[in-house]
């Protein structure tokens, strides 16, 4: 049976007592601020892998999120969420109103915001650069941005 990294985001950072309990049930690697967790779980596919753990654990720890840490062949990333019972309720109405089951419902859901996000980002860049180059050619917008790409650590700027 495969081991299966998984990745626990909490709704706040867990307390050192909530951490030990927790690490009791599982060997657990947090994160700097205890916000967030690794864990492998043995089963025999992803999402058993994120049930289990959410069943292990959902008394020992504010459990937000869990994904897995590399995403499957299709570049796909499971993402498992405990709704709230009357959130659930109206998921699983609207999916079936839809003709879908809830975890179809919902995947779609997601893909279709991160798309319409994706856009969004597309034209916000796009007219940030046509405001840029209002006041300077190409090769200087170019130059400038190789210049501050190759100083930037990693990952996005506020």
């Amino acid at each position: 049976m495969p081991h299966h990294a998984l990745v626990i985001t909490l709704t706040r950072a867990a307390s050192p007592a909530e951490l030990l309990a927790a690490c009791r049930r599982m060997p657990l690697a947090p994160n700097h601020d205890a916000t967030g967790l690794m864990v492998l779980v043995k089963a025999d596919t992803p999402d058993r892998a994120a049930r289990r753990l959410r069943r292990r654990l959902e008394d020992r720890l504010p459990i937000d999120v869990i994904t897995t840490h590399y995403p499957d062949a299709s570049g796909q990333v499971l993402l498992n969420v405990a709704f709230p019972p009357s959130a659930h309720a109206a998921l699983t109405r609207a999916a079936h109103h839809a003709g879908q089951e809830p975890e179809c419902f919902v995947g779609l859901a997601v893909r279709r915001a991160l798309a319409e996000h994706a856009g969004q980002e597309a034209d916000r860049l796009d007219r940030e650069v046509r405001r840029l180059l209002a006041g300077t050619t190409p090769a200087h917008l170019l130059s400038a941005v190789g210049h501050a790409l190759a100083r930037i650590p990693e990952g996005p700027t506020p």
